[in-house]
């Protein structure tokens, strides 16, 4: 009597994002994804690190002994000072909370993939939105401090490149948002491909390689870059 065969369940490699809760609203069939909860989650986790640190700040006296924490604190403040002053000068100040606002919800954002998360910063409409608010933030900048010669300056230094140098000012947004969203997925899409595609053993301590690369190297340097990359469209349109 010949032994029968049993075959190995292959996983179907999963990079894709998801509806967790489908819903209706103003006629339109609306989803919940695993992009919206891992954004609630960061945001959630992100505000009760805020809510504690300013509970432990206040009862800090200038007698008291400095501990890990506070230094801590205090070491990746001054590093995110130095790096604003480096490029907006004596604006840093004006523009320091919006920076360490995006970079910490970024940073956390790319690292979410180290606890089993899908990074929402690996979904486009993430990212775009985070472009789209650095936009804003640029134009509001040029017209405050400019006037109206943030329009007239479209038209410099010849008045036939006003259509390149709009091209160009629409183009800054989407291409930080691109190149956030696409060094993300790109880490998504290979260890979804590993997780999918390698047998048993070779997903126990290999992907542990993968994941410092992907998610911690990566995510860190694109978070630098974004906010880097913000903060030279802000000071372009200071005086």
């Amino acid at each position: 009597m010949g032994m029968m065969k049993i075959p190995m369940v292959q996983a179907e490699p999963d990079f894709m994002i998801h509806g967790v809760l489908k819903y209706h609203a103003f006629g339109q069939e609306l989803w919940i994804s695993d992009t919206t909860v891992g954004a609630w989650i960061i945001t959630a986790i992100l505000l009760l690190i805020g809510f504690i640190v300013s509970r432990k700040m206040k009862h800090v006296s200038e007698t008291d002994t400095p501990g890990m924490f506070q230094c801590a604190l205090e070491m990746g403040m001054e590093a995110l000072e130095n790096m604003a002053q480096g490029i907006l000068g004596a604006n840093s100040k004006r523009f320091l909370n919006y920076i360490g606002t995006i970079f910490l919800f970024i940073l956390f954002c790319n690292l979410s993939g180290l606890f089993g998360l899908r990074a929402p910063t690996a979904d486009f409409g993430v990212t775009f939105l985070l472009g789209m608010f650095t936009f804003f933030i640029v134009n509001y900048q040029g017209i405050k401090n400019r006037g109206f010669g943030h329009v007239t300056s479209l038209f410099q230094p010849i008045p036939v490149l006003f259509p390149i140098n709009v091209i160009g000012e629409i183009a800054n947004p989407i291409s930080i948002s691109l190149r956030l969203f696409a060094n993300l997925l790109s880490g998504v899409i290979i260890m979804g491909l590993w997780y999918g595609m390698m047998p048993w053993f070779a997903k126990i301590g290999i992907p542990a390689a993968l994941h410092v690369y992907c998610d911690l190297f990566s995510g860190a340097i694109q978070t630098y870059v974004f906010c880097m990359l913000t903060m030279v469209y802000i000071n372009d349109k200071m005086e």
